[in-house]
């Protein structure tokens, strides 16, 4: 089996940065595409960023040249560095994998972390 724990979320003011992080644990060979996914009440949920296996990156246009997201591949963990934060950023951030190899060359697919709160406010 495998598990996502988000971690890093909190409170920043705006002009601010955090990170957050989703790392996975189990019996993990690869991992395919990365994601990360945000929703804000009332809103519904929308892709803020994505990275390949290759290190090939993608964003939405509300968080181009602000976000960087990024991945560790040895720990299996995935990263999102948030700058000059917005109030409009506040949301719950969701990483979400797309596809995960496990050792036993099985697979499984679209796996999705817990969420963590992200707030932007004065």
């Amino acid at each position: 089996q495998v598990q996502l724990l988000e971690t890093g979320g909190g409170l920043v003011q705006p002009g601010g940065s955090l990170r957050v992080a989703c790392a996975a644990s189990g019996d993990i060979l690869s991992i395919d595409a990365m994601r990360w996914y945000r929703q804000a009440p009332g809103k519904q949920r929308e892709l803020v960023a994505t990275i390949t296996n290759n290190g090939n990156t993608a964003y939405a246009d509300s968080v181009k040249d602000r976000f960087a997201v990024s991945r560790d591949n040895a720990k299996n963990t995935l990263y999102l560095q948030m700058n000059s934060l917005k109030p409009e950023d506040t949301a719950v951030y969701y990483c979400q994998l797309q596809r995960i190899v496990l050792s036993s060359r099985d697979y499984e697919y679209d796996y999705w972390g817990q969420g963590i709160q992200v707030t932007v406010s004065s």
